[in-house]
């Protein structure tokens, strides 16, 4: 059986990468005494999955991990067991059985949704809201981006799906798969950068929100969040789970 879990990270534990947070569920897994399954051969491993890793210093109220599991009391038991095991920065908020045949979470990215400020002093001269409205009205937002092949001119425009700015701060529903993947900081240099301004080092305290899994067409979306993907609990009469 296949559980999706929902977790935010945040204080101090946004400056670990994705590798650390991979092995500390790993232990925390173990501790709480979840009924893992395991991967066969000589160097078995526990199955599981995450979604779009999330950038070092980032923050989140929406990451998801999948996770295989041999037995199931039920999702509450699951989310309080990793929760008691837990450590203060990273907080498990739900726990989903997936249907079959659902794909990873990996797999499953669409879309991501960001709020985005600026750290006190580095704000941008330019008014935001005065230049936003021309921004988006802009058929291509062409940036070059560095990658191990040398650079490469990409149009952001597609992939940004919602981009607003209120009480001080940017809110974005942007492209978050593997085609696609649109990083914040990019939609802000690129504004920026238009009225001839650089942002600061180290100028943006991002959240991410949500992650979002597309149900419908490139052209049609329908966005859901991963965890409206599985349910709540066992079918009905059934009160355990043991293959």
């Amino acid at each position: 059986m296949k559980l999706r879990v929902k977790f935010k990270k945040y204080g101090p534990v946004r400056f670990i990468g994705h590798l650390d947070v991979m092995r500390f569920f790993q232990k925390a897994i173990r501790r709480a005494e979840i009924d893992i399954a395991y991967t066969d051969g000589y160097s078995p491993h526990q199955i599981m999955s995450f979604a779009a890793p999330l950038s070092v210093g980032l923050e989140s109220n929406g990451e998801y991990m999948d996770i295989e599991v041999n037995s199931l009391i039920s999702c509450e038991d699951v989310k309080d067991r990793l929760n008691g095991a837990s450590v203060p920065g990273i907080e498990i908020l739900s726990v989903k059985i997936l249907p079959e045949g659902a794909g990873n979470a990996m797999a499953s990215v669409a879309a991501a949704s960001y709020t985005v400020r600026f750290r006190v002093g580095r704000e941008p001269r330019t008014d935001i809201a005065a230049i936003l409205p021309a921004f988006l009205n802009k058929k291509q937002i062409l940036i070059t981006k560095e990658t191990k092949k040398g650079t490469r001119e990409i149009d952001l425009r597609p992939g940004i799906f919602e981009l607003r700015w209120q009480d001080d701060s940017f809110f974005m529903l942007v492209d978050a798969s593997s085609a696609g993947n649109i990083k914040p900081i990019q939609i802000i240099e690129a504004l920026l950068s238009e009225h001839g301004e650089a942002l600061q080092e180290n100028a943006l305290l991002v959240t991410r929100e949500e992650t979002f899994t597309n149900l419908g067409t490139e052209q049609e979306r329908r966005l859901i969040c991963l965890d409206a993907v599985g349910f709540d609990a066992l079918s009905e009469g059934e009160k355990r789970y043991e293959p």
